[in-house]
């Protein structure tokens, strides 16, 4: 890795150490939910029809649902991350299936201090709005559903948001970042990602905290360093 990389992050799992989603449907949805989740990962249905089969299922006022998110943990090494981002002018950005309702009110957390970070992080995902005791989720990214059926075509916004000649990096842990890891030229994964990347030969770095993935960033750019050094200073015959 010779020069910064671009970041994209998965969000639900990975930032707040829950997928919110889950933790959404879990709390307030009939559980016919797990038989949609179910179709979803045997992959009879795309992330796309799976949310809205899903969130249709749900019934839950603003004010539960936000008491909700304002209680769910965010990974603390998410600022360690983002500090090494600004110190290497990495941008970062989050790509997700999840809705920017949650997105934005995690991020938004007061004790957070998350503000100073965020100015220039793109996040593009799925729109939640709420209706009553409904919440109603559509989807922009793409506006047509990408190849796969998903939510937030993935590879798509990389595409879009990549910096040139920067390699891309993708952090996630889940299946509906499988497409991201693919078109990543580096990733980290845990859970579920990990297995699939390990099930289909695509290299990858473990993590359980977002520290974790700043600090083996931080190894990569010194090792590079190194390496281009070493090699500047040999003669060639």
């Amino acid at each position: 890795m010779t020069t910064a990389p671009t970041l994209f992050l998965d969000f639900g799992g990975n930032i707040p150490v829950r997928d919110v989603t889950d933790v959404i449907l879990e709390a307030f949805a009939d559980r016919r939910w797990l038989d949609v989740e179910e179709a979803w990962t045997a992959g009879r249905i795309g992330s796309r029809t799976c949310l809205t089969s899903q969130m249709a299922l749900v019934t839950a006022g603003r004010r539960d649902l936000d008491a909700l998110l304002d209680g769910i943990e965010v990974d603390a090494g998410f600022v360690t991350l983002l500090e090494w981002s600004v110190a290497h002018l990495a941008p970062v950005h989050i790509v997700s299936d999840g809705f920017d309702y949650c997105v934005h009110r995690i991020l938004a957390r007061p004790s957070l201090g998350l503000a100073r970070y965020l100015k220039d992080v793109r996040i593009v995902s799925s729109h939640l709005e709420p209706d009553g005791q409904r919440w109603c989720p559509s989807f922009t990214s793409p506006v047509e559903p990408c190849v796969h059926g998903c939510a937030t075509c993935k590879p798509a916004a990389m595409e879009r948001l990549a910096t040139a000649a920067a390699p891309r990096v993708f952090v996630g842990d889940g299946l509906s970042d499988r497409y991201a890891a693919a078109a990543a030229d580096i990733v980290f994964a845990k859970d579920s990602l990990a297995a699939y990347c390990a099930e289909h030969s695509i290299p990858y770095t473990a993590y359980t905290s977002l520290a974790m993935v700043a600090w083996r960033l931080e190894e990569l750019l010194v090792e590079t360093t190194v390496e281009t050094v070493h090699r500047k200073a040999v003669p060639t015959t």
